[in-house]
Parts: C-alpha cells; sequence; structure tokens
C-alpha cells in the first residue's frame, strides 16, 4: 500500500491552565514527515501496537483479527502470521529479535520467531489472569513485566527460567499502560482508579502513589531519562507528572482540553513526552510533545483523516527517529522526530 502524507495545519497549543501560544520556530508538521499505510487485513482486525526491529520491519497485532504482522518499511509490504485462536494479542515487543506478543483472551505470553513462524507459548500460572494486556522488557536483565486490566494484576516473566510472579493490585483497579525506570523496576496505570502503582525490586512489594484529583484515570505512562514519571489523564484531558522521589504530581491541560481523551504515549532521545490526542469528525488526531524542561508544549503533529480515530499505543524507535503508531482507522503509521531539539 502506498503511504498518505498528510498536510493539516496544526491547531494551537495551551500550557498548563492557561493560553500558550506555538513557538514560531519550533518544527512544522511537514518537518514531521507524517505517513501512514492502510493495513490490508482491514480495519476491523484493530491493528495496533507497532515496534520497529533492526531488519527495518514494523511489527504489529491485529487484535480483532487474530493475528501478527509487520509492515516492510523499505518495500512496503505487509506479511501477516497467524497464530491459535482465541488468542487476541493486544501488545506485542522485539526482543533479541524475537517478537513476543501477550495472549489477552487466552492467558497466555507467546514467543514467535520470525524466521521459522514458531510460536513458542508460556501459560500464566494463575488462570484467573486471562487477559495480559501491555507488556515491556527490561534490556539489562532481559525480564518481562505486564499488565492484566480486568484480572488486576501485574506480572514479571523471565524467559530463561519460564517462570512468573505475579502481584494483585487490588479489585477494579484495573492496570494498563507499564514502563520500566533505568534499574528495570515497573510503573504501571491503575486506569480503574486515581494512581499510579509500582513493585519495588529489592522488597517485591507492590505500592500505589494517588494522584490529587479523584477523578484522574491515568491510562498510558511515559518515563524520561531521568526516571521521571508522566501520565495522560484520560477522563480529564490533562498531562500529569509524579515525581517517584517525593511523590509530589503537577498537570498541563492537553491542547483540546477535555476532548483530548490522552491515549498513547512515548519518549523521544531527548526525554520530550509524545501523547496522542483522540479524533474527531472536525478534527484529525493529533500527537503532540511536551518538554519538561520548559513545561511547555512543544509541538502538534495532525495524523490520520478528520474523523473518529483513536491511537492507542506507540513506541519511538531511536535508531531511525520515528515514532510508530496505529489507528482505529485501520492504519499503520508514523511521524519523524527531528534531530534538532525544541526551541521554545
Amino acid at each position: 500500500m502506498g503511504s498518505r502524507l498528510l498536510f493539516v495545519a496544526a491547531v494551537a497549543v495551551p500550557s498548563a491552565l492557561a493560553a500558550q501560544a506555538k513557538p514560531a520556530d519550533s518544527p512544522s508538521v511537514a518537518q514531521f514527515d507524517p505517513k501512514e499505510w492502510e493495513v490490508p487485513f482491514g480495519a476491523d482486525t484493530r491493528p495496533r501496537d507497532p515496534y520497529a526491529d533492526a531488519e527495518g520491519r514494523v511489527w504489529f497485532v491485529g487484535q480483532n483479527g487474530n493475528y501478527i504482522a509487520y509492515f516492510d518499511n523499505k518495500t512496503g509490504n505487509f506479511k501477516r502470521f497467524e497464530i491459535d485462536a482465541g488468542t487476541n494479542p493486544h501488545n506485542l515487543v522485539v526482543e533479541k529479535g524475537m517478537v513476543w506478543f501477550t495472549g489477552n483472551r487466552n492467558n497466555r505470553l507467546v514467543k514467535l520467531d520470525p524466521a521459522t513462524g514458531k510460536l513458542t507459548t508460556y501459560m500464566i500460572p494463575d488462570a484467573s489472569v486471562r487477559d495480559p494486556h501491555t507488556m515491556t522488557f527490561d534490556p539489562k536483565s532481559g525480564i518481562a513485566w505486564f499488565t492484566a486490566q480486568g484480572a488486576g494484576t501485574v506480572g514479571r516473566f523471565d524467559p530463561t527460567t519460564g517462570k512468573f510472579r505475579l502481584w494483585k493490585t487490588g479489585d477494579g483497579s484495573r492496570p494498563y499502560g507499564i514502563v520500566l525506570d533505568s534499574r528495570g523496576q515497573p510503573w504501571f496505570d491503575l486506569f480503574g482508579t486515581n494512581k499510579i502503582g509500582t513493585v519495588d525490586l529489592k522488597s517485591l512489594q507492590f505500592r500505589a502513589f494517588t494522584l490529587p484529583n479523584d477523578s484522574t484515570r491515568p491510562r498510558r505512562i511515559a518515563i524520561t531519562s531521568d526516571d521521571q514519571i508522566y501520565y495522560g489523564d484520560y477522563t480529564r484531558g490533562f498531562l500529569g507528572h509524579l515525581d517517584p522521589k517525593t511523590g509530589k504530581t503537577e498537570e498541563w491541560r492537553l491542547p483540546l482540553g477535555g476532548r483530548a481523551l490522552p491515549y498513547a504515549m512515548t519518549t523521544d532521545d531527548k526525554d520530550n513526552i509524545w501523547v496522542a490526542q483522540n479524533g474527531y469528525s472536525d478534527t484529525p488526531s493529533t500527537l503532540v510533545a511536551f518538554d519538561p524542561k520548559t513545561r511547555k508544549f512543544v509541538a502538534d503533529v495532525p495524523v490520520g483523516k478528520k474523523a473518529p480515530n483513536t491511537i492507542r499505543h506507540m513506541t519511538f524507535d531511536k535508531a531511525t527517529r520515528q515514532i510508530w503508531f496505529g489507528t482505529d482507522q485501520g492504519a499503520i503509521g508514523k511521524i519523524a522526530v527531528p534531530r534538532a531539539a525544541f526551541v521554545p
């Protein structure tokens, strides 16, 4: 499928609770080179959670279509891998050349060998944890951590031993997005609450930080190189910051405010926080960047059509300086992050 380059005027970007003009010398939309490729397997298969590997392939899951696939960023071709019926993969990660994905409806983590298509299944030992959601790997230890939203569980998995350890986070807590800090400690949203959770690596005890507004519902999460935590408040339309050392928080109203419904998040290699805002019939989805140093929004990139749209997860590929995302409009997309630092 061919790419569709989008040239849509950027909208104004307010700062924390007050209007802020977009920086005159911040990168233009064209500099981000936004592109999308329609997934040939259909939008109803919900292509999502893309992850770029070292070979120029961008892997993604078909959550409703029950498949794993990749888009070849060099040729524009797609390739699909069939998996066990009823898996309904939610998320994947490429780790040491292998593609790992979560079986969101059948209680498992699965490794796919891209060279052979062989699947290796690791069943979660607690049958109640049927819905592993989002997973991530610690590149230093090789340990994987994952959330299970419906089961109210966070898990750790060691691929070398095949052993799991599980922590219950409370009824209705709905653990969702997850990131690891520089020590490999997990931080995750408790989407059913106004809390951010973690598991201390020394004590192996679960702990939750309560966010000040009772209405806050953190959905996805991002982390900077100095281990500062950022989250999107899905119900109120804010970007929030949690200092894990002090427990203090601060927040900034997103450009679309209550209509933003912030979902996907990632961090680039200059520690800008990227957040996806929702799309509407009169407004495309937008990827906005926030600079923690200046505490200002420094970029606003429209993506997709002016129609209802949700970007659920995205990843930054440091090798190519590209952010990859999947859309509910049935596309895999990317933007390029300019090498020059954003100018406030």
